[in-house]
């Protein structure tokens, strides 16, 4: 390819702009269709999966819905991790209250919980400390608030010793959680207290075990036992709880993830069609409109390949350039998403989302251009020329 041919593709571009921006106005579309959805979707599971990652592949969730009289206590918990080596078991009693302070109140998500639940959690604790054995053997009156509670009703984040009452029981105040803005968690709106304080203070309350296993691949091993342990326990009743491994949800997060990223891209790929259809129309027409061109440059010797190379190397052109555009307002559009979301996820274009934009504006561009070009270079240079 020479830099004449491109020198002339540009040329007929810029003699008529508006038409020329009209046509790329499919390729522009499509690629902004293409690069925001699949950066949004990659943006939020990317963000998901890290918070579930952090958790820990090891890890199952066990949620009570109906005990039928025969609840599971927290002895029973410590009896199933003794017996089966588990590494770390914390049950989750949680409830909504009203936490007050002086005339300020805020509707929080109270959580019942042993000290472990830190260590399974891997919450962050920015001032004081998580619950200890102590607290929870004792009956202490101690609580562990989210940031977000802290700030609404203290106006600031160090509130260690100060006092709370939550369903008019008072409570000392003895750690503040890191800000989290996490997606799937809520620490920020939580309040954390001993579980066997939590326990007396709801008659049907929502329980949650969360079962941690020294090693990922002992798992499985532990999610056997632990439903037959379960269904013992209510009877065979399966409908009684749910059992999460967090393993098995990751990867049917992958999946799902997966096929959405498919299913959007087959989508937004249409629109890429459809915008190559009009780089085909706009490019049969300029054909029509430069045949005495044609003509003329037959007459002078120009092949038949030359002026294939001629039109083809404009409707790549156009669409490159149409696609360049895109990627531009795309990038805005993912800036302006993320300032909006925070830091609670990011959206930005991958690499491989930029070079699945440009492949497939390249591939648009020779797909729907190489009929006109043909067309172009099939014409006879004496009836060209006759043209008017």
């Amino acid at each position: 390819m020479s830099i004449q041919v491109l020198k002339m593709a540009w040329s007929a571009i810029a003699s008529n702009k508006m038409r020329s921006f009209l046509t790329m106005l499919g390729i522009i579309i499509g690629v902004i269709a293409v690069v925001v959805l699949v950066s949004l979707v990659t943006g939020a599971s990317d963000s998901i999966t890290g918070e579930i990652q952090a958790l820990g592949t090891n890890l199952l969730s066990v949620r009570v819905l109906d005990d039928n009289g025969h609840p599971v206590t927290l002895s029973d918990l410590k009896r199933f991790g003794k017996e089966n080596e588990i590494g770390l078991i914390a049950p989750s009693l949680s409830f909504g209250a009203t936490v007050k302070h002086r005339s300020e109140t805020y509707e929080a998500d109270a959580v019942g919980t042993t000290g472990q639940y830190d260590d399974i959690r891997g919450i962050k604790v920015k001032h004081g400390r998580f619950l200890k054995a102590a607290d929870i053997n004792n009956n202490s009156s101690v609580v562990v608030i989210g940031h977000e509670i802290a700030e609404e009703l203290y106006g600031k984040s160090e509130t260690v010793g100060e006092t709370l009452s939550i369903g008019g029981r008072s409570f000392l105040i003895v750690g503040v959680l890191e800000e989290s803005g996490s997606m799937i968690s809520n620490d920020d709106q939580t309040v954390y207290l001993p579980y066997t304080v939590a326990s007396r203070m709801v008659k049907r309350p929502n329980i949650t075990a969360f079962v941690a296993s020294p090693a990922t691949d002992d798992i499985d091993s532990a999610e056997e036992k632990l439903n037959q342990l379960l269904m013992r326990q209510f009877r065979q009743d399966e409908d009684s709880f749910i059992l999460i491994n967090q393993s098995a949800l990751m990867d049917t997060m992958n999946s799902v993830t997966g096929t959405l990223k498919l299913l959007l891209g087959g989508i937004a790929a249409i629109s890429l069609m459809v915008g190559g259809i009009g780089i085909m129309n706009i490019m049969l027409v300029s054909v029509t409109e430069r045949t005495r061109e044609i003509g003329i440059r037959k007459a002078i010797g120009a092949t038949r390949g030359n002026i294939l190379m001629q039109f083809l190397v404009e409707a790549l052109m156009v669409s490159l350039i149409g696609g360049v555009i895109g990627l531009m307002i795309s990038w805005g559009i993912l800036e302006v998403i993320s300032s909006v979301a925070g830091e609670k996820v990011s959206f930005s274009m991958s690499p491989q989302v930029i070079g699945l934009a440009l492949g497939f504006s390249l591939m648009i561009g020779v797909a729907f251009g190489l009929y006109p070009a043909n067309k172009a270079s099939k014409l006879h240079p004496v009836e060209a020329l006759r043209y008017e």
